[in-house]
């Protein structure tokens, strides 16, 4: 049973709400002319999830005590935390425009000093989880096993290569930090291929259960298994979780699907742009668009 309560109703909603901010992202790419489109259409779903469902925060106060942490580990698919907390009223959508431009709020990878609600800067692959396993012991030494805040670490697949995340399950699995949950955009790609190809990861589940972590997998595009998977975590009470997302790179754009060359680029040609934008106003043919160019 879902520990989060999500109605039909609320389903709806985190799908039209997942649509705006799959257009929002690629508008804002195409403005850019630079910047990830595979990653950010992937994990728009789990985003749209956790903010406007599973998270505790406040974007009228994005400094409140008592507020999840969340930390993106894959820096360079911030269009979609920057999207997501846009609609979320951190700041307006039409500043989704400025993405990558000079003196903009919205650098490349996230910048703490030029968006100060973000919870960290993040650029090198890796990092992120440590990060978290830091502020949540920190958490721990403040407030007790008894704190109720939740602190989650949004990683890629590909960034698993890097062996400083394996020191961070290391030390969140001994710690038994059982309010820490990673996420892995378990996309299957990365800039120069496919992950098995370039550093196989498998067997995924086994490598984290080593390190003491409670392992659930789930479609990261079906939000009831979503929230399934984020209740278990919740549920466990004596170490950290993870949750292996499965998710299909540039998610809405069926001509960009899974393939590994849109990791790392923009739509840039006119055809790009009006086959990524048509397929994102009508969600793939299933509603009418009513814009015209």
């Amino acid at each position: 049973m879902s520990l989060m309560s999500l109605t039909d109703e609320k389903v709806a909603l985190l799908t039209q709400k997942a649509a705006e901010i799959r257009l929002s992202i690629i508008e804002s790419l195409i403005e850019a002319k630079s910047g990830h489109t595979a990653g950010p259409l992937g994990m728009t779903d789990i985003f749209t999830y956790l903010y406007f469902h599973a998270l505790k925060h406040d974007p009228k106060n994005p400094s409140w005590e008592y507020r999840d942490r969340l930390v993106l580990s894959n820096g360079h698919i911030c269009p979609v935390l920057y999207a997501t907390m846009a609609h979320a009223g951190y700041f307006p959508v039409s500043e989704l425009m400025t993405l990558r431009k000079l003196h903009s709020r919205l650098q490349g990878h996230p910048h703490r000093d030029f968006l100060p609600m973000l919870e960290t800067s993040s650029g090198p692959l890796g990092s992120g989880l440590s990060q978290t396993v830091g502020m949540a012991i920190a958490d721990r030494i403040d407030n007790g096993r008894t704190s109720a805040k939740q602190f989650y670490t949004m990683m890629s697949d590909g960034e698993l290569d890097a062996g400083n995340s394996w020191e961070g399950a290391m030390l969140a699995g001994k710690e038994k930090l059982q309010n820490l949950t990673a996420i892995i955009d378990r996309n299957n790609i990365q800039i120069d291929g496919f992950t098995e190809d370039i550093m196989p990861l498998n067997p995924l589940v086994e490598k984290w259960r080593s390190w003491n972590w409670h392992v659930t997998e789930c479609d990261g595009h079906n939000f009831r298994d979503i929230d399934r998977a984020v209740g278990e975590a919740h549920a466990v009470f004596d170490k950290p979780s993870v949750i292996i997302a499965y998710t299909i790179p540039s998610k809405g754009i069926p001509e960009f699907e899974r393939k590994f060359e849109w990791h790392g680029k923009p739509p840039m040609t006119e055809e790009e742009k009006a086959t990524a934008l048509r397929a994102l106003r009508t969600m793939g043919g299933k509603v009418e668009s009513t814009h015209h160019s």
